[in-house]
């Protein structure tokens, strides 16, 4: 029998799930490039036409596996790269330089695609450095494909595969390999790697910087990827355990199905709305088939992520109107372009923070066009009368007096020409800010309905960069701070009769959720794969008692004492269950 002897690596958890497997240790062959000099031009120019065609050829090959395994919007990454591959400025300025400089087009290649490498990698905001990466795979493809070289893979069986990085395009590959589980020395959860890995629902644990050093091939290891752990070479002790949680979860999914359609309604009648965090068109089956009652933020951002510009209003138009009839009659909530900050804007905007800077609705009320352009084809949605508006990063009256104005303004115009939609649309705001929190009172006069948004309200209240690996550990959502604000925004809210959701990934955390429940919310909001084990949970507990743990929580002065009051209260209600909700 092994001795316990666990050595536990901890990263971020970018995808959930338990898997057990031998590491594969991925590594891909870095190419030396060499100033070597030639002597036939035309025949170095040949090859880069030859390689960049054959470049493009994989890629699409990448692309067409994505669409089946991914949907189009996400596959979308692939289509970005093969127009990479196609940029007339990059290739003209690759193949004038072959001419000049007279070296091979290897080192070329690499030279003039490792500038914009740079770029992108010295950029502070997360998306860009993760964007870098997948410059990175097309360089390297180009250079393999000069060379006549081709990606070969050695896996056989079901593997963990342990890389320094993923591109997208490993990613899906590895998916055709049986490949159990994803971990990486760097990224985070906007990497490519990752976001393919949740879509195929495959465990992924990212960020470790010494996963390749620690890890041996052939390494038996467990990957959690609900709380970003790697344990390699575990005991036979914990070898049980975790294949205990994966039989567990097996149950847990075929129970779950079963509450599709029962009330998220709590043992002593309260009931809570469950909604869902949309991105893109194709998770709507999931969101339906687990029993949302509704979308209670659509990120518009995210569904038009992979065009060069905004979309017009006609574009717009027709895919919200798709999103609102496929829902009806349950709600459609969508949030206008939530841009700046960590999400990069569509042209080059230099700003020293740019998450106290142009992002959100200071950005939209400074683009009036566009602003007026998403509006009129939200309202052009809502015919069904089924679709709500919702406004991010509110911090002061005037925004929203300003763009109930330009509401206004549009409603007008959409009469004149003819257009139905529903006069009476719901509007409401996202509680991000401290400043809205603080007079959610007088928000309450303005708007119809507050969503919660806890991933920027936490950083701001507690001044920690939720992006910063620096200070992962002093973002905390038990924080007494944070619970003692969500329940004044909450119970100020209730005193004007205003509903309250809460949208952020807090809602996601399953420990989390009696004390959302005991604070008054109305709603949660969360991702379409979480709906089913939030209705579970919710169904399993008196409101009386989470009320009363709420109360307990609001006298504590840390964030350890939060967390040993909701353990205690999974240890008491859910009894032999409460490893169970724990483990999530």
């Amino acid at each position: 029998m092994k001795q316990e002897s666990n050595k536990i690596l901890d990263g971020i958890p970018a995808a959930p799930g338990i898997a057990i497997a031998n590491a594969f240790l991925f590594k891909k062959e870095i190419e030396a490039v060499n100033e070597e000099h030639i002597t036939d031009v035309p025949e170095a120019i040949d090859n880069l036409k030859e390689a960049i065609d054959k470049s493009k050829k994989e890629l699409s090959k990448v692309f067409s596996l994505a669409v089946d395994k991914l949907g189009e919007k996400r596959a979308a990454i692939f289509e970005a790269q093969i127009m990479v591959l196609d940029d007339p400025i990059l290739l003209d300025n690759i193949t004038k330089r072959i001419e000049i400089e007279k070296r091979t087009p290897e080192y070329i290649v690499y030279d003039e695609i490792s500038k914009y490498q740079a770029i992108m990698a010295a950029s502070k905001e997360a998306y860009m450095k993760e964007r870098s990466q997948d410059i990175e795979d097309i360089k390297n493809r180009i250079i393999r494909n000069l060379r006549k070289k081709k990606w070969r893979s050695k896996i056989t069986s079901e593997v963990i595969v342990v890389a320094d990085s993923l591109t997208p395009a490993d990613t899906v590959l590895f998916s055709k390999m049986n490949v159990k589980g994803y971990v990486t020395n760097f990224g985070g959860l906007t990497s490519h790697a990752a976001i393919v890995a949740r879509s195929l629902d495959i465990p992924a644990v990212v960020g470790l910087h010494d996963a390749t050093e620690k890890i041996n091939h052939k390494d038996l290891i467990i990957i959690d990827g609900f709380h970003g752990e790697v344990i390699i070479n575990p005991s036979d002790k914990k070898l049980k355990i975790y294949k205990k949680k994966i039989n567990k979860l097996h149950q847990i999914d075929e129970e779950l199905a079963k509450l599709k359609d029962e009330p998220a309604e709590t043992l002593d009648g309260i009931n809570i709305s469950i909604l869902a965090n949309l991105d893109v068109l194709e998770e709507l089956p999931l969101i339906i088939q687990n029993g949302a009652k509704g979308v209670g933020l659509l990120r518009t951002e995210q569904i038009f992520q992979g065009l060069n510009a905004f979309p017009s209003e006609e574009e717009q138009s027709k895919i919200y109107t798709e999103f609102a009839e496929i829902l009806y009659p349950n709600i459609l909530t969508i949030r206008s372009f939530d841009i700046g900050g960590d999400k990069v804007l569509p042209f080059d905007v230099k700003e020293p923070n740019p998450m106290l800077g142009w992002r959100g609705i200071r950005f939209m009320l400074d683009n009036l066009e566009l602003f007026k352009t998403q509006i009129r084809s939200i309202f052009r949605a809502s015919s069904h009368k089924n679709v709500k508006f919702m406004l991010p990063m509110i911090s002061s009256l005037s925004e929203v007096h300003k763009t109930k104005k330009i509401i206004s303004e549009c409603k007008v115009e959409l009469r004149k020409e003819g257009y139905e939609f529903d006069d009476n649309m719901e509007v409401g705001i996202m509680i991000e800010v401290p400043s809205a929190a603080l007079m959610i009172r007088d928000f309450a006069k303005e708007v119809d309905f507050f969503s919660i948004g806890t991933n920027d309200l936490i950083q701001y209240l507690l001044a920690v960069d939720r992006g910063n690996e620096i200070v992962t550990n002093q973002y905390q959502e038990f924080h007494p701070a944070i619970i003692r604000t969500l329940n004044f925004i909450i119970v100020e809210a209730k005193k004007s009769g205003t509903c309250v959701s809460l949208c952020g990934e807090m809602a996601a955390d399953f420990k989390a959720i009696p004390l959302l429940v005991g604070l008054g919310l109305d709603s949660l909001s969360v991702s379409g794969s979480a709906i089913p084990y939030t209705k579970k949970i919710i169904r399993n507990l008196y409101y009386s008692e989470a009320k009363a743990l709420v109360q307990e929580c609001l006298l504590c002065e840390t964030e350890r004492g939060i967390h040993d009051l909701v353990d205690k209260f999974y240890s008491d209600n859910f009894k032999e269950d409460s490893d169970e909700f724990l483990a999530h």
